[in-house]
């Protein structure tokens, strides 16, 4: 069947027609006409099968990502964005009628109109309101795996610190920011550390010097900014506004490019985060939320084989709690393939072939689609901006048809937020109050010092008492009346004294009322559940 026949518009417009709710994408393309009677639509009900965005810079990507946000806004689903270049913040503003825009709606059948949307702007342990709602997580919380990303560990320093979460979560010492972490690597590899370590392995003092360099690089990154309390509820990204519209969340990256393991890492945390909290739905007529994982491919480099194992698992189990994640990179070879085995839909922008390594990425691409009728290395070099070729999994599970689409014009502003619009949402937001300011408990690094400090003073007050002894025992020898039986009950009730008085009892009788029936919940990603 030829893909430019009247015979390929009627099968495109049947196979993507669903029984249940969808967004539209846009319309079939057909020369250099869009066929309006063949609209192009994804069912709600397939977005938690996952999807990918992909296409060479400057083929309108970003755009797609805003139409989808915005549709699924409409249809009452919670969106997650991620905001590289604060492009996706105009959404919070009506768009502006242009031209192109009129053109664009007519050609395709879109009933346009400018549409402000409900938002929420987060920025990563942001220091000033301004920038967006801080978006903070404990030590402890973020567990050792996703740790061991972000501080580009080996296996056998991710293994060490892995023992370090182990012991500060036996121990009862929350682990809530850097510091926390740090004097617990410290203390670890102290003579006192040392012996409690003896039973269950140990730290050697290079891969200590290792972990702390590391930890004090990411402090210089701003590490210490997003790693503390308030820790964030990832369930308040799954809210509505009371006229039925999903509120679409916007975590703004503007210094991406400074800490880009940090910011990739991070939203695998959510993700774990959101597995370990939401209950099981199964097959539901429309997603709990959608998640758009924007520059995709941060995500995978450098990342450990056990990493990547962890994310191929957490894509295809998440789905079962109603969640969709869309991942938008410039080429499907940024994905891994067992993650790509797992996205659903496919809206695959203009490639650009310029180098043989190009070609070679094309050609790869090309074949991720089913079997269609397009030649499709020669359309991916040539179709224009806002157009993409596109395949979804149909209500009934099954690929529908390959289809050269036009997409749809997105309703909110296409430019970032005018100057004050962020700042202004986030003081109006309910959620300011609840994270807007640092909170500092006592925790491990307290503690441990604490902990020090007295062991210290015991140390002290023991060397004390042994020169005073041997003062009294010098005067005693002079005058000839020792007192054997006092001496002795004072050396038994010294030793029973400083037994109840040390360091490692005082604390366990400290945190034990804490600690019992504490159970503690891991998720696939490591991530502690309290």
């Amino acid at each position: 069947m030829d893909a430019s026949s009247p015979e390929y518009a009627a099968l495109v417009a049947e196979g993507y027609t669903f029984d249940g709710p969808a967004i539209t994408l846009g319309a079939l393309v057909q020369g250099e006409d869009a066929i309006e009677s063949a609209q192009v639509r994804l069912p709600l009900a397939m977005m938690n099968r996952h999807g990918l965005i992909a296409g060479a810079t400057g083929t309108g990507k970003t755009r797609t990502l805003q139409g989808m946000a915005e549709a699924l806004s409409d249809a009452g689903v919670p969106v997650f964005v991620t905001d590289i270049k604060g492009d996706l913040s105009g959404m919070a503003r009506e768009g502006e009628p242009k031209d192109f825009i009129a053109t664009r709606a007519a050609d395709i059948g879109q009933e346009w109109e400018p549409r402000a949307y409900p938002m929420e702007f987060y920025a990563l342990g942001a220091p000033d309101l301004s920038a967006g709602i801080p978006l903070r997580t404990t030590v402890t919380d973020f567990g050792p795996l996703l740790m061991a990303k972000v501080l580009g560990l080996t296996d056998i320093q991710e293994s060490a610190l892995g023992l370090v979460f182990h012991w500060a979560d036996t121990n009862g010492l929350a682990l809530l920011d850097l510091k926390d972490l740090r004097a617990v690597i410290q203390h670890l590899t102290s003579d006192e550390g040392k012996a409690e370590l003896k039973g269950i392995g140990g730290v050697s003092s290079q891969t200590a010097g290792v972990l702390l360099r590391e930890i004090a690089n990411l402090q210089a990154q701003g590490g210490d900014e997003f790693f503390g309390e308030p820790a964030f509820d990832t369930m308040d990204l799954l809210r509505t506004t009371p006229e039925g519209r999903g509120v679409i969340s916007a975590l703004e990256l503007p210094d991406l490019i400074s800490r880009p393991q940090l910011f990739s890492t991070f939203l695998m945390w959510l993700l774990a985060d959101l597995f370990a909290d939401l209950p099981e739905v199964g097959d539901a007529d429309r997603p709990r939320l959608v998640f758009f994982f924007d520059e995709a491919h941060l995500l995978f480099a450098d990342a450990s084989k056990e990493f990547l194992q962890q994310v191929v698992q957490t894509v295809r189990l998440i789905r079962s709690k109603g969640v969709g994640i869309f991942f938008c990179t410039q080429t499907p070879k940024d994905v891994p393939a067992d993650v790509l085995g797992q996205l659903g839909s496919r809206v695959q922008h203009a490639l650009r072939a310029f180098t043989p390594d190009d070609a070679k990425a094309m050609k790869a691409t090309a074949r991720t689609f089913p079997n269609s009728p397009y030649d499709l290395e020669e359309v991916l070099t040539t179709m224009g901006i806002g157009e993409a070729v596109v395949t979804v999994l149909s209500d009934r599970g099954a690929p529908t048809p390959v289809a050269w689409t036009r997409l749809c014009a997105p309703r909110g502003l296409m430019d970032p937020a005018p100057a004050g619009v962020i700042a202004d949402t986030v003081k109006a937001s309910t959620l300011s109050a609840r994270y807007g300011q640092d909170v500092d408990r006592e925790s491990a690094h307290e503690l441990l010092a604490a902990r020090a400090e007295k062991a210290a003073a015991a140390a002290a007050e023991k060397e004390e008492a042994a020169g005073q002894g041997g003062q009294r025992d010098d005067a005693r020898a002079g005058s000839g009346s020792p007192s054997r039986s006092r001496s002795g009950s004072r050396a038994e009730r010294s030793g029973v004294e400083k037994v109840l008085e040390s360091a490692p009892v005082r604390d366990f009788a400290r945190t034990a009322g804490r600690e019992i029936g504490r159970s503690v919940m891991r998720s696939i990603l490591g991530v502690l559940k309290r």
